[in-house]
């Protein structure tokens, strides 16, 4: 092992300069779900990828579950997810006490548009504008989109089923902040503004990072106002403490944007250092027999938010677990692809349609250090062990 040196898998790139907005914070004392930093942070956001309005709240799982709330999503309904994504994609739809269906992965790793048509034509029938499961007689409203690793989704097809079968579509865009589409109907619009709702999360593996919270944002004016109102209690009257509904302590705090509203001016560097270390590892690993670099869809400007290595076992010599214990010694910080959502125990009863393709990824794919201030010197590292891996031991 060479030394002890360490390269993590992904941290955050902070800046001195944010201590002048946290000084504010703890001088004016709005340190906790009021402040300016809360609005000025919302509106960078908003403004940045291009909708009116975007709405704060204290996590990207807050976000996804105020959106299913709104959207109308409750019991015996049925909510289409992947099965390639962080179970938090996924968990909110049982907090609406609905359940869900997982559909497989195409190679971009998002949900495969294509098997998602097939079980709606084949699995369900299309009664007075309802799409309802043949087999367990509920209905299906919505599907929730995940923009996995930052590689934007096929979200032109996704909308035309959409709209084909009178879904409500959710963008989990936790990953996907700064990816955009380059050609096609939505070119020049964002990841997370195209379905009815788009969240984002700002946790500290995140392109930027506030610590922790979310955004949500939608072309939707009432259903905004209606996740704000959730997210505060569901507060009707501030003075007198009147709450006409079951609402959330779902707001995001003061300290949280103060980091926000430094972080996001910085976002675009961010992006172009990641596409930079990226096309270094894509140079550096392209010779490597049995290693493949997973593309990014040529057609968007996505994030480059993690960067996945697949292991063809036979050609590299060793299996992806065994990569990953090797690197990890030479203190290289590694991460395989989350389990797969529909084998978790608490989804083990739930429907599953044709996974086929995110069995290859569960089993091969490697994710490695991509933080946006990685040096040329560490991907350099990175490379040579991943080159001596199988023939040297660290």
């Amino acid at each position: 092992m060479e030394g002890t040196r360490t390269i993590p898998l992904a941290v955050p790139n902070l800046s001195s300069k944010i201590l002048e907005n946290i000084k504010e914070t703890i001088e004016t004392g709005w340190v906790s779900t009021g402040g300016r930093f809360i609005k000025e942070f919302e509106k960078k956001i908003a403004d940045y990828v291009g909708v009116k309005r975007a709405v704060s709240c204290q996590s990207g799982t807050a976000g996804l579950h105020l959106a299913l709330r709104v959207l109308g999503i409750g019991h015996c309904d049925e909510v289409i997810v992947p099965t390639v994504t962080f179970i938090a994609a996924v968990n909110p739809v049982k907090y609406m006490n609905a359940e869900p269906i997982f559909i497989d992965c195409d190679d971009s790793l998002n949900i495969d548009a294509s098997k998602l048509e097939e079980f709606l034509e084949d699995q369900c029938h299309y009664i007075d504008g309802k799409v309802i499961n043949k087999k367990t007689r509920k209905q299906v409203k919505a599907i929730v989109v995940v923009h996995v690793f930052g590689n934007p989704a096929n979200m032109e097809k996704l909308m035309k089923i959409k709209e084909k079968y009178k879904l409500r579509l959710v963008e989990d865009a936790t990953e996907a902040l700064g990816s955009y589409y380059l050609k096609g109907k939505y070119a020049g619009k964002h990841c997370g503004t195209i379905g009815d709702i788009g969240v984002y999360s700002f946790n500290a593996n995140k392109i930027i990072t506030t610590g922790g919270g979310g955004m949500i944002v939608s072309n939707h004016d009432e259903l905004l106002e209606d996740m704000a109102f959730l997210s505060l209690q569901a507060k009707t009257d501030p003075l007198y403490y009147i709450h006409d509904d079951i609402g959330y302590n779902y707001r995001m705090t003061n300290i949280q944007a103060a980091f926000g509203v430094e972080q996001i001016d910085r976002i675009e560097d961010f992006i172009q250092a990641k596409i930079n270390n990226y096309n270094l590892y894509r140079e550096g690993i392209k010779n490597i027999e049995g290693l493949g670099l997973l593309p990014f869809r040529e057609d968007t400007r996505a994030n480059h938010w993690f960067y996945s290595i697949v292991i063809d076992e036979k050609k590299y010599g060793m299996d992806r677990d065994e990569l990953l214990v090797r690197l990890n010694k030479c203190g290289i910080q590694t991460r395989p692809l989350w389990g797969l959502i529909h084998k978790q125990r608490p989804y083990l009863g739930a429907l599953s349609y044709k996974i086929e393709k995110a069995f290859i990824y569960e089993k091969g794919l490697l994710n490695l250090p991509c933080s946006s201030n990685l040096t040329k010197e560490d991907i350099s590292f990175v490379i040579r062990h991943l080159r001596l891996a199988k023939n040297k031991p660290c």
